[in-house]
C-alpha cells in the first residue's frame, strides 16, 4: 500500500466498508477508483470489510472504473468520527428493550458475544408493494426500542423484492411506491416520537444491482436447492402451482441483504421465519457469518386472520378516514366474551397498548347506567374483563376506534400536503373501473362484493347416488325456475338420503356449470364444513322459505348478482375466504349476517367454520 493518507485511514475505511458496499454509499464513485489506485496490494485480511470491497472493484473492467460517477468527496471527508452521545443503559437492560413484545429470537448467544464489544446493528426491510397498514405501528414501535437500546438500525426499502414477489409492483411504479413508503414510515415514527434523524435509509436497488451483489446471487444459486428456495418464501412469496423464478430468488436477496448492510441482525414478522433459517444455513456456505434474527408477532386482521395489505377489510389503511374507521370496526368480528381470533383484541394488544397509550390507562368510555368509565393497565387485564363479557363489544370497539384516531391523525396530516396527495395517487391509482349493462343497469364487474353472487333457497325434489362416485349426491333442486337444476354434492357421508330429500337448502345459483365425475353440476349446496374432524352440514334456512328466496348480506350494498361467475375473475374465491358460521351457528359473511326476508341463515351442529 503506498499512499500514506489511505494507510493511515485503512481501520476507518474498513469500519465504513461495513454499512455500505462503496466509499461513498451503495453506488461506486470516482473516489473509490481514486483509492483503489493509491493500494498496490491487497488489504490485510483483518480488514475483510476492505478487503471485500477490494475485490470488488478489481473485478470491473478499467473502462469501468473509468465510468463511475465523478464525485468531489475526498476520502477524510467520509471517515470523519461522529461520536454518539453515550447510552447509559447496561447490557441487560438494552436486551430488556430489544427483546421487548418480540415473538422470537433466533441466535440470542451471538447478539450477546457483540454486545459484550458493542451495540447491535440491525435492519428492518419491508418490500414497497401494497400500501402500509396500522399494523406497521408494530415494527416501527421495536424501531424505537432498538434505538433506544442504542442499536444501530437500518431501514430497507426492498423494491426489487417487490418485483420478485410474483410482479406486485410493476417496474414503473416501484420508484413513486417507494417514495411512498419513504414518506408515510417517516411520518409514522415521527406520530410516535421516533427521531427519523438516527436512522439510516436505503434502497434495494442502490446495492443490489451492483456486480458484487449480482455474482453473489450466482453463488447462491449453486447450492440452493429449488425445495428449499421455494420452502423459505412460502409464508411470504405468493405461492402458485407453477411459480416463476423470481419468487425463488426473493429468499436468496434478503438473505444477501443481511452481507451488503454491514448488519448483526434482522428484524421481522414471524411469518419471515422460514427466510431466516434459510439465511443461517446459507450465508456461512458463502464464507459470510451467521447473523441472529428477531421476529414479532403477526398482528391479526379484524376479520381475524392475518392482517393483509391485499384484504381491504382485514386491515386499517394508514389514510382512513374517521368514518371508514368506523365502518371497518363495525364490521369487525369481536363477539361477546370470545378471546380468540378477535381482531379488535389484537389490535388492542398489538397496536393499541405498546404504540398509541404512550403509558396511560386504556380507558373504554361508558355511560353510568352500563356501569361508567372502565380503566386498564394492562392487556391481560382488558382481556380477562372481555372474556367474563363485562366489557361490551361495542364499547370496546368505540375505544379501539378513539386511540386509533389518535394515532393515525399525525400520519394523515402529513399526507394533506398537495404533494403527497399527489404522490399517493401516482403510486397506488385507484382500479379502472369497467362497466357492463345488465338491461338498464350498469354494473361495476370490478367490485369484489357479496351482491355479486346468485344465492337462493332451495328445495331438493330428487337425490340419487351417482353413478360413478360412491360419495357424492346427484340432487334435482327446485330454485323457483321453470325446472329444477341438476347438483352435485359430496355430502354422502355426512347426510342421509332420506334426510336429503325435500330438505330446503341455501345454493350458490350462477357458478360456471362443471362436470363431475360426468355429471353437469349447476350450483353448489352450501355447508358449514370442519377439516378436523371432518364434519358438514348444509346451512339452515329461516322458517317460512320458500324456493327462490334471495339470501343477502346484512348491511351490505345491494345489486345485481352476476349472470355467471368468471372464474378467472375469482370472485366466489376471494368472498368465500370471509364466510364462515360463527359460535353461535349463525352464517356470516366478513361478520355480518347471511339474511332473506324471512330471517337468518343458520346452522345447528357445525358452528364457527368456514362455508363451502
Amino acid at each position: 500500500m503506498a499512499d500514506t493518507s489511505v494507510i493511515s485511514l485503512t481501520h476507518q475505511l474498513d469500519n465504513l466498508l461495513l454499512d455500505q458496499a462503496y466509499l461513498t454509499g451503495f453506488n461506486p464513485s470516482s473516489l473509490d477508483t481514486e483509492v483503489l489506485a493509491q493500494l498496490t496490494e491487497k488489504p490485510n485480511p483483518a480488514l475483510p470489510n476492505l478487503l471485500r470491497w477490494y475485490n470488488n472493484l478489481k473485478s470491473h473492467s478499467g473502462a469501468d472504473l473509468k465510468n463511475f460517477v465523478k464525485t468531489e468527496t475526498k476520502v477524510t471527508d467520509i471517515v470523519k468520527m461522529v461520536v454518539a452521545e453515550e447510552n447509559k443503559l447496561s447490557m441487560e437492560e438494552k436486551k430488556t428493550l430489544i427483546n421487548r413484545n418480540l415473538q422470537e429470537v433466533l441466535g440470542e448467544d451471538r447478539i450477546d458475544e457483540i454486545m459484550k464489544t458493542r451495540d447491535l446493528k440491525i435492519y428492518w426491510g419491508t418490500a414497497t408493494t401494497g400500501k402500509p397498514h396500522i399494523a406497521y405501528f408494530v415494527p416501527m414501535s421495536k424501531v424505537a426500542d432498538f434505538l433506544a437500546a442504542g442499536c444501530e438500525v437500518t431501514i430497507l426499502f426492498a423494491d426489487l423484492h417487490a418485483y420478485l414477489d410474483n410482479m406486485k409492483a410493476p417496474w414503473e411504479l416501484l420508484k413513486l411506491r417507494t417514495e411512498y413508503y419513504e414518506h408515510v414510515i417517516k411520518a409514522m415514527l415521527s406520530s410516535i416520537g421516533v427521531s427519523v434523524e438516527k436512522l439510516r435509509f436505503v434502497k434495494g436497488t442502490d446495492f443490489q444491482l451492483s456486480k458484487e451483489y449480482t455474482l453473489d446471487v450466482y453463488r447462491l444459486s449453486s447450492v440452493v436447492t429449488e425445495h428449499d428456495a421455494r420452502k423459505a418464501g412460502a409464508e411470504v412469496v405468493k405461492q402458485v402451482s407453477h411459480p416463476l423464478l423470481s419468487g425463488l430468488l426473493y429468499p436468496g436477496l434478503q438473505a444477501l441483504d443481511e452481507q451488503y448492510l454491514g448488519v448483526d441482525a434482522q428484524f421481522g414478522g414471524v411469518d419471515q421465519r422460514k427466510i431466516f433459517t434459510y439465511a443461517e444455513k446459507y450465508l456461512p456456505n458463502l464464507g459470510y457469518a451467521k447473523r441472529a434474527h428477531l421476529m414479532n408477532p403477526m398482528v391479526p386482521g379484524l376479520t381475524g386472520a392475518k392482517m393483509s395489505s391485499s384484504e381491504a377489510d382485514s386491515k386499517i389503511d394508514l389514510l382512513d378516514s374517521p368514518n371508514e374507521i368506523k365502518k371497518k370496526l363495525k364490521k369487525a368480528f369481536c363477539e361477546p366474551g370470545n378471546i380468540t381470533d378477535n381482531g379488535v383484541l389484537s389490535f388492542c394488544k398489538y397496536v393499541v397498548f405498546p404504540v398509541a397509550l404512550k403509558g396511560e390507562n386504556f380507558v373504554i368510555n361508558r355511560p353510568e347506567q352500563h356501569g361508567g368509565d372502565a380503566n386498564f393497565e394492562t392487556f391481560d387485564s382488558l382481556e380477562q374483563s372481555f372474556a367474563k363479557e363485562e366489557i361490551h363489544p361495542g364499547d370496546l370497539k368505540a375505544a379501539v376506534e378513539k386511540y386509533l384516531n389518535r394515532l393515525l391523525d399525525p400520519v394523515r396530516k402529513t399526507f394533506e400536503s398537495p404533494e403527497l396527495k399527489k404522490l399517493s395517487l401516482e403510486a397506488y391509482p385507484p382500479p379502472a373501473k369497467v362497466k357492463a349493462v345488465k338491461g338498464n343497469k350498469p354494473v361495476e364487474v370490478d367490485e369484489v362484493a357479496p351482491y355479486r353472487l346468485d344465492i337462493r333457497i332451495g328445495k331438493v325434489v330428487e337425490v340419487t347416488q351417482h353413478p360413478d362416485a360412491e360419495k357424492l349426491y346427484v340432487e334435482k333442486i327446485d330454485l323457483g325456475e321453470p325446472s329444477p337444476r341438476t347438483i352435485v354434492s359430496g355430502l354422502v357421508d355426512f347426510v342421509p338420503q332420506e334426510k336429503m330429500l325435500n330438505r330446503m337448502v341455501v345454493v350458490l345459483c350462477n357458478l360456471k356449470p362443471a362436470k363431475m365425475r360426468g355429471v353437469e353440476s349447476k350450483g353448489m349446496v352450501l355447508c358449514s364444513s370442519r377439516e378436523d374432524p371432518k364434519e358438514v352440514e348444509p346451512l339452515a334456512v329461516p322458517e317460512g322459505s320458500v324456493v327462490g328466496d334471495r339470501v343477502t348480506v346484512e348491511g351490505e350494498k345491494e345489486g345485481t348478482p352476476d349472470e355467471v361467475l368468471n372464474p378467472k375473475k375469482k370472485v366466489w374465491e376471494k368472498l368465500s375466504v370471509d364466510l364462515k358460521t360463527n359460535s353461535e351457528g349463525f352464517a356470516q359473511w366478513n361478520g355480518s349476517d347471511l339474511v332473506t326476508g324471512k330471517g337468518k341463515i343458520t346452522c345447528a351442529s357445525v358452528k364457527g367454520a368456514p362455508i363451502r
